[in-house]
């Protein structure tokens, strides 16, 4: 068995003070580095994404230009490659993670297999090669690019976790109701202090 964990998109522009701000972003950043530091030896690989899109156009409509965003499939612009608000939020050692994934550029992208390294390689490609049977999720948000992700992942045909006091959602109701479609799905949803966390 080989176990990574994805963290999805703990950037500055989804933590507090960020362009689309989720509460609790700043806390999770803190939980996961203190998470990892606690357990050095539970992954074989950390994974994270970020949103990585590009300042000219609207990004696929993945940004609404010249109208409001509805906040489900246009938002407003946020993570533009290279700036501040795409940066891992500070209170996320990056030197924990091993593999870096870019996703959304130039067009709509919610789940970290729609993304891939700074050299250009698919995450499928990556699972494939580190040999990945399970997968634990943690980050933001929730009920958008964490629900996505896992889901992704159980379709993968790879065990999967979401570690539920790790993550923060846009809602509280969708983020409720992503955990329990997760479920659904076959995902174990557990707490980072689970005692079948191991």
């Amino acid at each position: 068995m080989t176990r990574a964990l994805f963290i999805i998109d703990v950037q500055n522009d989804f933590t507090e003070g960020g362009a689309l701000a989720v509460a609790g972003g700043d806390a999770v950043a803190v939980g996961i580095t203190d998470y990892l530091r606690a357990h050095p030896d539970r992954y074989d690989a950390v994974i994270a994404s970020r949103d990585w899109h590009e300042a000219s156009g609207d990004n696929g409509g993945h940004f609404a230009v010249g109208s409001d965003p509805d906040f489900v499939t246009s938002w407003p612009v946020h993570c533009v490659a290279g700036t501040v608000g795409a940066q891992y939020d500070p209170g996320l050692d990056a030197d924990l993670i091993d593999v870096h994934i870019r996703k959304g550029q130039g067009v709509p992208a919610y789940s970290i297999f729609e993304g891939t390294t700074e050299d250009g390689l698919g995450l499928p490609a990556v699972l494939d090669k580190l040999g990945v049977t399970d997968i634990d999720v943690v980050g933001i948000a929730t009920d958008y690019c964490v629900r996505a992700s896992a889901l992704d992942a159980l379709h993968a045909g790879r065990h999967v976790r979401v570690i539920d006091d790790l993550v923060a959602g846009v809602a509280s109701e969708s983020s409720a109701a992503a955990l329990r479609e997760l479920a659904d799905a076959g995902a174990d949803i557990e707490a980072s202090t689970g005692k079948d966390l191991s």
